[in-house]
């Protein structure tokens, strides 16, 4: 019996990649004569590198201005050419305690310093990812670490952070441009999110930074201004889907002519998930929480898509979705690791063994 093993990270206990070995070993004690193909995924969120790195990339390391300046030690992954820069190992929100005046100053300038190095290797491509991060800022350090002059009404530079950008006048993209002449650009996202409006950046995603009411008018006027001063050099990114991801960096990066692809079907495509389903009976996935936000484009709902046809098992931290939604997904089965442990404290520090225990239940449920 073939069972392939794909889950996403499960945020806050373990990563994919553990997450995958654990279920797997759950799987064998279950069935100890399965073959057990392991196949973590991402979605272009935090842990992508971590998925990147089982799938052969180079991890490269560099010390860059975390979101409030202080240095932050992060990394990219580099896999056939193409440097994966994950924005959330340099300005992610792991580095704040979120408050309202953290959601003003909080930059994406680390950002531009792992493109900067990543460049200088001489990769012919950079994907982004932009999820999890601590910034409003548009992107806008990302640009000015790169050279942008991102000026206001006096021609002076601006500061750094999403509330500076209320005083943005100009910017002049050139240097940037010069700098990535040749390069592809992708943005991997499944967030579908503008720049502005009540789905936009600020009103979405500024309250998890630590936005109040206020905050969030604040960074709206910042970020509507930060999207007239690109326009007015032909960049109009305000209103496509997706420029709001990562606080706006995705905006910034289309204003150098990037792509935004799904984060899934990029990443999926590099850890051989396509070639494992061939010929599986079996395939178990899974992530921190299964909710409504799963079915849309998440790493299980992708999953769910690429195994038609194959009973899919799900594990998940905590499950909230129905009976109906489960099945729609096409699951045939599904455990929440907080129905089987004492406490979400408990649930956190033992994931390892729950996912272990749990797929081996659910596998025999399964089979028997």
């Amino acid at each position: 019996m073939k069972v392939v093993v794909a889950p996403d990270k499960f945020k806050g206990s373990v990563t994919a990649v553990e997450a995958a070995d654990a279920i797997a070993l759950g799987v064998l004690d279950a069935l100890p004569d399965a073959t057990v193909v392991r196949c973590p995924v991402a979605d272009g969120g935090e842990g992508t590198l971590d998925v990147l790195a089982a799938a052969g990339a180079e991890i490269v390391s560099v010390r860059v201005s975390g979101p409030l300046g202080s240095p932050v030690d992060a990394t990219y992954a580099v896999l056939d050419g193409c440097a994966y820069v994950e924005s959330a190992r340099a300005c992610g929100i792991e580095f704040v305690t979120p408050s309202p005046s953290v959601s003003l100053q909080a930059n994406t300038y680390g950002v531009g310093e792992l493109i900067a190095h990543a460049l200088s290797r001489g990769v012919g491509r950079l994907v982004l990812t932009v999820g999890g991060t601590a910034s409003t800022d548009g992107g806008a350090g990302m640009l000015q670490a790169l050279g942008a002059q991102v000026l206001d009404g006096s021609d002076a530079p601006i500061g750094l952070g999403g509330g500076p950008l209320r005083e943005v006048s100009e910017v002049d993209l050139k240097p940037v441009l010069t700098r990535l002449s040749g390069i592809g650009i992708g943005v991997a996202t499944d967030v579908t999110n503008p720049l502005l409006g009540p789905s936009g950046a600020a009103a979405v995603f500024g309250p998890q930074k630590g936005a109040s009411p206020d905050e969030v008018a604040e960074l709206e006027e910042a970020l509507t201004a930060w999207a007239r001063a690109l326009h007015v050099i032909g960049a109009d990114v305000a209103d496509i889907p997706g420029s709001g991801a990562g606080g706006g960096i995705a905006a910034a990066a289309l204003a150098l002519g990037a792509s935004v692809e799904s984060g899934f079907d990029l990443i999926v495509g590099l850890t051989g998930v396509e070639s494992a389903l061939d010929g599986a009976d079996l395939v178990i996935t899974g992530e921190g929480s299964l909710d409504p936000q799963s079915l849309a484009g998440k790493a299980p709902a992708g999953i769910a898509r690429r195994a038609k046809g194959i009973p899919l098992l799900a594990i998940a931290g905590r499950i909230a979705l129905d009976d109906a939604q489960l099945t729609s997904l096409g699951v045939v089965g599904s455990r929440a690791l907080i129905d089987h442990a004492p406490s979400l404290d408990y649930a956190l520090a033992n994931t390892p063994a729950l996912l272990r225990a749990q797929a081996a239940d659910l596998v025999r449920a399964w089979a028997s």
